[in-house]
């Protein structure tokens, strides 16, 4: 080294050996630094692989990812145990997130776990049909260390009200709920206030609910003077909030809803079967049809939650969830939600964990969920997500703030990783978040595109549901009761005024008797032939009971 002046930099002059190899200068700290790289992904390959083994039953994702290598003996996988405590899959259009639920869904069922999806675009109906091997299929497997074998699964195919090539399912207006109705009808909060008294005047008359224009029907003798009369104890509803009403629900019938509503009703144990090989169910509701009412089946998943959430039995923290139920194109349930509407997710989503049901929120970026239903999701799948606009590259910001301390540059990560990638966080079997993992997807084993017509059709015929919901059946409900009542008041004479004298002349002679008091709408209405008819069609049970569950649905005792 040469002298340094005061104040200056000590200068360092190159040795003989080192001007006899000017093409290597600073070899030792090269090797140094290339020797620490190697070093550093290893100890956080370690501690993913530490932090995903577990002692029970899990899924796999796929494979652990450092610097753009993929470690096939760190396997990044979901306890079974942790799936009722929710989850999260997100990522922009084109990210993988359909193949994600469907190896999700391959292993549950192949645990033994039935399954729920809604199958928006008609892709899931691959898994009915098993995989077709290619040269990308081979090159992920090895990559992964995926033993990959084509594979069919016990599949269920349902449509709503038959819109589509799946046994068709209904739900009564009634078992729907004023809340719910109040969201898909675009209600504000005082229409919907309204809604809920006409559903409770229903109830208390024992109107029966079943189809919308039974709804109307109440509406509309609600808001004539016979019925102000009655409903005024109850406070009454305005002829400007029902004439709103009236025009939704005829709009919404217009739209084709009509085939929605009605009975036989679906019953949400349907979804909890196994087959005879002890493999879960996979149900998939066929959506393709509908997805111009977007708020109907959005909302129509989340009547199947509440009414799951009522019938199943407090089970607490089981070894494996009864049922997983993945809710697609979350953001259409939120997107112009009453705070009423929201909290009874929120409450929904929070207590059905102790029923055993897993529920997944799918959607495009987390910030399409809310931040209180987003705090109930302990299990995050994230593929890329794109940064194209302020707004964009705000909510990029938002998603990684949610995430642990981890070794990866998550805002670089979220928008750089390729398809079937993804950055996973779950919970482990302690109930603790599980170190971040950059994922390389394991391929789905079953068909990653939709079965033929003819295979669909097949599993339709052979339903054992079939039988029990294809037909739509139609009782004397709201609609004919308050029809018979009708007539049977324009047949009856005024107050004050004699009975037609009968042909024959033997009764004419006799006085007239003094008028009965007219019956109240309760009286008619029991009394009633429509009436007596819809107890007949509700077997021995005299009347409904009717309870009311978090979203104000109501329903019958099974």
């Amino acid at each position: 080294m040469s002298p340094c002046p005061r104040g200056g930099r000590r200068t360092r002059v190159p040795t003989v050996t080192e001007n006899a190899k000017p093409d290597k200068p600073e070899q030792p700290e090269q090797s140094d630094e290339a020797a620490a790289k190697p070093a550093t992904s290893n100890a956080q390959i370690d501690e993913i692989r530490a932090g995903y083994t577990f002692e029970g039953g899990a899924l796999l994702f796929g494979a652990a990812v450092v610097d753009g290598t993929a470690y096939p003996d760190a396997p990044v996988k979901i306890p079974l145990a942790t799936l009722n405590r929710h989850g999260l899959v997100a990522g922009a259009t084109g990210t993988g997130k359909t193949k994600t639920l469907q190896l999700m869904a391959e292993q549950l069922a192949g645990q033994g776990v039935p399954v729920f999806l809604a199958d928006i675009k008609g892709d899931l109906s691959g898994m009915a049909s098993p995989g077709q091997p290619n040269d990308k299929i081979t090159a992920r497997a090895q990559e992964v260390g995926q033993d990959w074998q084509p594979t069919a699964y016990p599949a269920e195919f349902l449509s709503l009200g038959g819109q589509g090539n799946g046994v068709p399912i209904r739900a009564s207006v009634s078992s729907f709920g004023p809340t719910m109705l109040a969201k898909v009808l675009g209600l504000n909060e005082t229409q919907e206030s309204s809604l809920g008294l006409v559903f409770h005047y229903a109830d208390s008359k024992q109107l029966w609910l079943d189809e919308l224009k039974d709804l109307r029907a109440v509406v509309q003798f609600l808001a004539s003077d016979e019925g102000k009369a009655d409903l005024k104890e109850l406070g009454g509803l305005s002829s400007a909030t029902a004439g709103v009403i009236l025009r939704e629900l005829i709009t919404f019938a217009d739209q084709g809803a009509e085939a929605f509503f009605g009975t036989p009703e679906f019953d949400t144990a349907d979804l909890l079967r196994t087959g005879a090989d002890g493999k879960g169910m996979v149900t998939l509701l066929e959506l393709p049809a509908v997805q111009d009412r977007p708020a109907l089946f959005s909302t129509f998943l989340m009547w199947l939650l509440a009414d799951l959430y009522h019938d199943l039995p407090e089970v607490g923290d089981p070894e494996k969830p009864k049922l997983v139920f993945f809710f697609d194109e979350a953001h259409l349930l939120f997107n112009d939600a009453s705070k009423a509407f929201l909290d009874a997710i929120q409450q929904t989503v929070r207590l059905i964990r102790s029923k055993g049901v897993g529920v997944f929120f799918v959607t495009q970026s987390p910030k399409d969920v809310p931040a209180d239903v987003l705090a109930q999701l302990g299990n995050r799948v994230q593929h890329a997500l794109r940064a194209y606009t302020p707004e964009d590259a705000k909510a990029l910001k938002a998603a990684v703030s949610t995430y642990p301390h981890s070794g990866y540059d998550l805002e670089e990560l979220l928008t750089t990783l390729g398809t079937g990638e993804a950055v996973v966080t779950v919970l482990s079997e302690k109930g603790a978040p599980t170190p971040v993992a950059w994922t390389r997807m394991i391929a789905p084993q079953s068909l990653m595109a939709p079965s033929d017509d003819a295979t669909i059709k097949g599993i339709v015929a052979a339903s054992s549901l079939a039988p029990k919901y294809t037909t739509a059946t139609n009782r004397d409900s709201a609609f004919e009761m308050l029809q018979a009542k009708e007539q049977a008041a324009q047949a009856q004479p005024a107050p004050g005024q004699p009975a037609p004298a009968p042909a024959g002349g033997g009764e004419a002679a006799k006085p007239p008797r003094a008028p009965k008091e007219q019956p109240g709408i309760v009286e008619q209405v029991v009394t009633s032939s429509a009436f007596k008819s819809a107890l007949r069609s509700a077997g021995t049970v005299l009347g409904r009971e009717i309870t009311r569950s978090i979203f104000g649905t109501s329903r019958r005792r099974r």
